[in-house]
């Protein structure tokens, strides 16, 4: 990855740039925001080009040594840390290295992912919550204790460093605080309040903005060939992040069924069903967590486009919806007025703070469901 695959952020990287020019990189960086707004790739990128054994002005030379190892994901001197997932029925705590081919395998197809994929991508995310276990920070002490083998620094790349248990998290605080010599830390993190409060204070935060409408636009039209109103619609849809562009432009699965449990969620809600709200309750329970918070999360951005509606009485610059949302929406929303919205989008966020916290997600989404019932009416 190098910066000139990255879809925008310009001025940002000419200052990533400029601090490796000057002579001027802090030892532990936090690139913070979220994973649609290219956290991972512009760390990936940085890495790449620190490494560079022939930088040009504005990215690394693609053609050197290092950078034909950081394209296949092998440079000796570059380390990933990533949540996994322990195998069913073990003790045993897994580590990052064990997943180093799908690793390799799922950032070469696209930096732009979520770690929701990661997980799919490792098995199934239905077998539980990614985690950076103990035993990684050993690890990752081990591996930074060495001399670099071919590079001025090592650089250690870890991807949502909130999933770091407390063990590991303390562990990190103490080698962050005093790093081996030549030992640079890029953390990518989409929720830094998570990360243990005196980690925070030892990195220097690189906030990440969303992309422009244009520049989700140019990447839709170059990399799918999109059609200037098809990559508009969807550019205004994703709001700057890149990766719900890409979901909506590859018509993601999950978009296409978390409108259609929030359509049947409102139906049976509507007609007050509560046999089949259990059932509803039960399968979006069987589902994995992170989808869970993905269908909550869209929920609460489908009730304020129809809310947006409501206010509006018309579709115009302020409402963002698909043709299909559209088409739901259009008797949707004259039942979302301004009161109705609040309490209907207290009680998803509240379900998706119990669901963070894991709680019994059938009885979460029961429990959603029957006060969807009472409100909605």
């Amino acid at each position: 990855m190098n910066f000139t695959r990255i879809p925008g952020h310009n001025e940002l990287i000419k200052k990533l740039i400029g601090s490796v020019t000057e002579g001027r990189v802090s030892h532990a960086q936090l690139f913070a925001g979220p994973e649609g707004y290219g956290s991972l790739a512009l760390a990936l990128a940085f890495a790449r080009f620190i490494h560079c054994e022939n930088r040009q002005e504005t990215d690394s030379c693609n053609t050197c040594k290092s950078c034909v190892k950081h394209e296949k994901m092998i440079h000796p001197d570059l380390h990933y840390v990533f949540p996994v997932i322990r195998k069913k029925n073990s003790s045993d705590e897994p580590l990052s290295n064990d997943f180093l081919p799908q690793w390799r395998t799922f950032i070469s197809d696209s930096p732009y992912r979520s770690i929701n994929d990661w997980y799919i991508e490792i098995g199934n995310e239905e077998s539980g919550q990614g985690m950076i276990y103990t035993a990684e920070s050993s690890e990752i002490i081990r591996k930074l204790s060495l001399k670099p083998y071919e590079a001025n620094h090592k650089i250690m790349i870890i991807w949502h460093p909130e999933k770091m248990n407390q063990t590991s998290a303390n562990k990190l605080l103490k080698i962050i605080e005093e790093p081996p010599e030549n030992t640079l830390f890029l953390l990518v993190s989409d929720e830094p309040d998570k990360i243990l409060p005196t980690i925070l204070s030892r990195c220097q935060m690189v906030k990440i903005p969303p992309f422009s409408n244009d520049e989700i636009k140019s990447y839709l039209r170059s990399v799918y060939g999109k059609t200037e109103s098809e990559a508009t619609e969807i550019a205004l849809l994703a709001r700057g992040d890149l990766i719900k562009a890409i979901n909506i432009t590859e018509k993601d699965e999950s978009v296409i069924n978390n409108l259609e449990n929030f359509r049947n969620l409102m139906r049976l809600a509507w007609k007050r069903d509560i046999l089949s709200l259990i059932q509803w309750a039960e399968k979006l329970a069987s589902s994995g967590k992170e989808a869970q918070k993905n269908f909550l999360d869209y929920s609460l951005r489908l009730l304020r486009e129809n809310l947006m509606l409501f206010l509006n009485q018309l579709r115009n610059e302020m409402v963002f919806l698909s043709e299909e949302e559209a088409s739901f929406s259009e008797k949707f929303h004259t039942f979302i007025t301004p009161e109705k919205c609040r309490l209907l989008a207290d009680e998803f966020n509240l379900a998706f703070q119990h669901i963070e916290a894991n709680g019994y997600a059938r009885l979460i989404f029961l429990d959603l469901a029957i006060k969807v019932a009472r409100y909605i009416r």
